[in-house]
């Protein structure tokens, strides 16, 4: 490469070709995003800066759920990552308008003590590899998540501040709705999104 070439080459320049979608934020508002993010959610630069995470979730309580988790649950260096689902905007109209997907988020908060403050968050579009056949309600997501990270029904329910109990009803309610006999076989049908 050229010293003209890697002059071109800036930063700027990354953080729009990343190969995943990346987002600047400050309290839990996005202040920059790449291009990536935009194709990911299907979304006009104008829909998104300066506007809440809160769009990019299925519902109020989800993207309210998410931030208590981040913020207690930070490494000492302030990353935090996940498997969620998240929502693509679309054109108005579109069929796929609203449209759910699995998404691998992952990011740091540059100030760990101050969780939502500012930070940069990386997203990564799993539907290639993860279908989302069936229809869940807000918390079976979010255990069908934590259950395919490999946590138990105490772990779940420490993640999410419900008790174990609670976990095995939604788990109960969730092989229902797949048909899958065991966990090991829920997780299975969750991953592929088979039958």
């Amino acid at each position: 490469m050229t010293v003209s070439a890697l002059v071109a080459f800036d930063y700027r320049t990354a953080f729009d070709l990343a190969p995943v979608g990346l987002v600047l934020s400050r309290q839990r508002l996005m202040i920059d995003c790449n291009r990536e993010l935009l194709a990911m959610f299907r979304a006009e630069r104008e829909q998104l800066i300066g506007r809440s995470f809160e769009i990019l979730y299925p519902t109020a309580d989800e993207f309210e759920r998410t931030g208590l988790r981040i913020a207690a649950q930070l490494d000492a260096a302030g990353r935090y990552a996940d498997e969620r689902v998240m929502r693509r905007l679309a054109g108005a109209g579109s069929a796929r308008d609203g449209e759910l997907f699995w998404c691998h988020v992952s990011g740091r908060a540059l100030d760990p003590a101050q969780p939502h403050a500012a930070g940069i968050w990386a997203f990564e579009d799993l539907s290639a590899k993860r279908a989302l056949k069936y229809e869940l309600t807000p918390r079976e997501r979010e255990i069908a998540a934590l259950l395919i990270e490999g946590l138990t029904s105490k772990g779940v329910g420490r993640r999410l501040g419900i008790s174990p109990r609670t976990v095995d009803v939604y788990r109960a309610r969730l092989m229902r709705k797949t048909g899958a006999a065991t966990t090991p076989e829920l997780v299975k049908r969750l991953l592929s999104g088979q039958d």
